[in-house]
């Protein structure tokens, strides 16, 4: 149950138990996740996380397209993470952090804003492959990773404007934390793989306004 090991794989990473299984929240046909959404369109990206609230309590359910999880069932990025499957495994990563953050500050009685799932989850997919690449390839640090999340990268044409300000403020600060993080931790002499552990689990406790301060000035 793949979605289910990437949720694991983001509990250990931030030690943050999941206290919701992602399977039971999870919708992978377009048209229900329309429905849900109150829309007819289908949704405009292969994952979303769709939450009604209202005074009973806050409704969840993470779609998740058939197909992405159908290809990665053929290319499991657990056994092996590459090129290949990268741009699935983020997909389905995005939503699985998505959902786990939204959970995990519900039971502390924090709210999210948009702006902080969609910046936690750039970070979340960085440090989730980076932690299976090393470990798929005998510690080997993958250089190209960077790279590949943070400069190789496109929005969808069809976000409305504040959509894409909003992934392009999230993706811009994302990218100066991780950065900051293989330059302090990881690409020096001696690499220092528990303080970017301890720093990455700080930075997930970290507020909206917090984590931008901190992925703006942390050095």
């Amino acid at each position: 149950m793949l979605l289910r090991e990437l949720q694991n794989l983001l509990a250990g990473l931030y030690d943050a138990p999941a206290e919701h299984d992602v399977y039971d929240f999870l919708i992978t046909d377009a048209t229900h996740a329309a429905a849900l959404a109150g829309t007819q369109a289908p949704p405009g990206t292969d994952e979303q996380l769709l939450v009604a609230e209202d005074e009973q309590g806050v409704e969840l359910s993470l779609y998740v397209d058939q197909a992405v999880l159908e290809r990665l069932g053929e290319h499991c990025p657990l056994r092996s993470l590459s090129e290949e499957n990268l741009a699935d495994y983020c997909t389905a990563l995005e939503g699985v952090s998505h959902f786990h953050y939204f959970v995990w500050s519900a039971g502390r009685e924090r709210t999210v804003s948009l702006l902080e799932l969609e910046l936690q989850a750039e970070v979340d997919k960085y440090a989730s492959a980076l932690r299976l690449m090393l470990e798929q390839r005998a510690g080997r640090f993958p250089g190209e990773l960077f790279e590949r999340l943070f400069e190789r990268v496109s929005f969808l044409p069809t976000l409305s404007a504040d959509e894409r300000g909003r992934y392009e403020e999230a993706h811009r600060f994302a990218a100066r934390f991780c950065r900051r993080l293989e330059e302090r931790f990881l690409r020096r002499r001696q690499a220092r793989p528990e303080a970017m552990l301890a720093e990455l689990r700080a930075f997930y406790r970290l507020g909206r306004h917090a984590k931008l301060r901190h992925a703006a000035q942390w050095r």
